[in-house]
């Protein structure tokens, strides 16, 4: 799939994402790549005590899969530059094991760069669980190419 050139968003455009289900392996896969091993993510019996009652999903590995997500969209496959940011990211709510979520992408600017080839694009990137609550919110800014002029 070829992905959008940045004068192919508009202001306020939404996506959705499919869902995908998280699972104990990406749990505990993350917590070694990343070395966070903080018992509520990978001891049961101390999550199970806990207010939370179970373990969960570091943040962190919401917000990558949030990405993976974002890249299921195809939008910016081959027209991506680069990342320029995260901006706003809040941890909402905890996401356990088999919870399944979903990404809502909304286009919030989209302008050009001093560069004639390139622009900014930011998108509100809005991650929902399975009941459709918001576990995550937060900006994402990508460097993306734009066309080249038909002069």
């Amino acid at each position: 799939m070829t992905g959008r050139y940045l004068d192919q968003f508009a202001i306020g455009e939404m996506s959705e994402s499919p869902g995908r289900t998280v699972t104990e392996t990406d749990i505990v896969a993350y917590s070694w790549v990343s070395g966070d091993t903080n018992p509520m993510h990978t001891d049961a019996v101390f999550a199970g005590a806990s207010p939370l009652g179970q373990r969960i999903a570091h943040g962190t590995l919401i917000m990558s899969i949030a990405t993976g997500l974002s890249a299921r969209l195809g939008q910016l496959d081959g027209t991506a530059i680069a990342a320029l940011g995260v901006d706003q990211w809040k941890f909402i709510k905890p996401v356990f094991i088999g919870d399944t979520v979903r990404l809502k992408s909304t286009v919030v600017e989209a302008r050009p760069s001093s560069n004639p080839d390139r622009g900014v694009l930011t998108r509100r990137m809005d991650v929902l669980n399975q009941r459709a609550e918001i576990v995550q919110t937060g900006l994402m800014t990508t460097l993306v190419a734009r066309r080249a002029s038909e002069e």
